[in-house]
């Protein structure tokens, strides 16, 4: 018994090009605002230190383009590594908890404990203990990313309807059965909500984390940036941290998306007024 073959059948392909032609709108607003700010700078004659125009912002990263490149690329390394490793600890952890009161008493408190601590106040404490290297990125990343998805995770393997898993009790179905068949096609959606939250969150993770002490990286360029008074690099580094996070975020999304097409989530939405 599958929850899947309980919905609509939708196929993958399908899902996925709707999914695309969605996107197409969010791209047209942002090339209007784009323009209305290109527009306001040249009408208004603000100062180019106080607000450059997207056209000055563009010029100076071509400028700038093997720096700044340089720098996302690390920057990205460290938003995909602290990512993933939050995600291959967070999920069996949430696993765990769910089905053991033990784990549940004594190990989710500490994690709550845990996820209190401001990151940027223990940052340092990284530093002094791992250098100014990857690894304190990548666990500040890590922290940042790890409890949304934990908590999603676990609400997603309890949210199990009882009525169906005794009537799959009755066939005769085992505990490995019900999970794969059950448990976990029930979870995912809350899953992947966790996983979207925390890949919203990685790439301000890392930036956080460059800006306590590192040599390199776009939050170090920014810093550099705004230092100097270079308004135009400034914004050029802020949009292109966004299209990074912006990126982890639709991978996760377009999984997902493939995952569980038949999910109420992933369903047009056609409203009609009347």
């Amino acid at each position: 018994m599958s929850i899947a073959l309980d919905q609509p059948a939708v196929t993958r392909g399908a899902s996925l090009a709707a999914w695309l032609k969605r996107r197409a709108a969010p791209l047209i607003v942002f090339a209007l605002l784009f323009l209305l700010w290109e527009s306001a700078v040249h009408l208004t004659g603000i100062k180019e230190y106080l607000l450059p125009p997207p056209s000055k912002v563009w010029a100076d990263f071509v400028k700038r383009y093997p720096t700044v490149m340089d720098g996302a690329w690390i920057t990205t390394q460290e938003i995909i590594a602290g990512y993933l490793l939050a995600v291959v600890v967070s999920i069996p952890l949430a696993l765990a908890v769910a089905y053991s009161r033990f784990v549940e008493n004594a190990i989710y408190p500490a994690v709550v404990f845990l996820q209190i601590i401001p990151k940027i106040a223990i940052a340092p404490l990284f530093i002094i203990w791992f250098g100014f290297g990857f690894a304190p990125k990548l666990l500040i990343v890590f922290l940042l990313s790890f409890f949304p998805i934990v908590v999603a995770s676990i609400a997603g393997f309890k949210s199990a309807d009882p009525d169906i898993l005794d009537f799959a009790r009755t066939t005769g179905a085992g505990a490995w059965k019900m999970f794969a068949k059950i448990r976990l096609p029930q979870a995912l959606p809350d899953i992947f909500t966790g996983l979207k939250v925390g890949a919203a969150l990685s790439a301000t993770a890392a930036v956080v984390a460059e800006f306590v002490a590192s040599d390199r990286g776009l939050g170090y360029l920014l810093l550099q940036y705004n230092g100097n008074l270079e308004t135009p690099m400034v914004f050029a580094v802020i949009v292109l941290l966004s299209l990074i996070g912006l990126a982890v975020y639709y991978v996760v999304e377009i999984i997902e998306r493939i995952t569980i097409p038949w999910h109420v989530s992933q369903q047009p939405t056609d409203v009609t007024l009347t």
